[in-house]
């Protein structure tokens, strides 16, 4: 699962990494990433063009009677993308990437839970496999453009925390997973779990656990148990 993420890195410097078209008005960077926020999103044209939006985090397929199946939809299962009715279309027709800075995960402690941040090893930005929709609220016609995060099971690293992770892209798959004649049958190789060595990980605040609370002081490591930093 994954229910917040970091994303501080600014649309100038997404552009550069996917090849994009920044098209946001403005930019507010996310130490504490939460559902139902407005968080950059790359997605691809048809003729070819990539364009970062802001969407909103939580699917509303576009049958949806209301908005508050969005708060159940943050995260679609890798395993399950073609089958259920709430992602299959989105998964033929609207796949995006999810850039990331990195991702919280908890872990159960005698004295409550620990939240860790996870993020590439290298430093690198993580490109998350989305999904995007388009709803129509019918009250007043607004237009609401949301995504989702595809998850998967956790590789060597994260599995001590939890059981899924979001699917994290390799570079060179990006472009296969945004290109828009792609089929589930050519990219479902695409949905396994990153290599252990891509991501590390190290405890922090557990201030994390308030949505309200933001910062870069959130990401930064901290001792557990009385052990050293590092």
């Amino acid at each position: 699962m994954c229910g917040r993420y970091v994303q501080f890195t600014t649309p100038e410097v997404l552009a550069q990494v996917f090849t994009a078209t920044v098209e946001i008005s403005e930019h507010h960077p996310r130490y504490n990433a939460a559902p139902l926020q407005w968080l950059p999103v790359i997605r691809q044209r048809p003729s070819g063009e990539r364009v970062i939006h802001a969407l909103r985090w939580g699917l509303l397929p576009s049958w949806a009677k209301d908005e508050t199946i969005a708060s159940r939809l943050i995260n679609a299962r890798a395993e399950t993308l073609a089958e259920k009715p709430s992602f299959r279309t989105a998964y033929r027709k609207r796949r995006c990437i999810v850039p990331a800075d990195g991702f919280y995960e908890w872990a159960k402690r005698p004295e409550g839970k620990q939240p860790f941040y996870i993020h590439a090893s290298d430093g690198i930005l993580l490109a998350f496999a989305g999904l995007w929709e388009r709803w129509t609220r019918t009250e007043d016609d607004e237009i609401i453009d949301s995504f989702t995060i595809v998850t998967t099971a956790a590789n060597g690293r994260v599995r001590p925390l939890h059981e899924r992770m979001p699917v994290i892209l390799a570079p060179e798959a990006v472009a296969r997973w945004l290109d828009p004649a792609g089929t589930p049958e050519t990219t479902s190789n695409l949905l396994g779990p990153c290599p252990d060595e891509r991501l590390a990980l190290h405890p922090v605040t557990r201030a994390v656990g308030n949505v309200r609370n933001e910062g870069p002081e959130l990401i930064a490591a901290i001792a557990e148990a009385g052990l050293p930093i590092g």
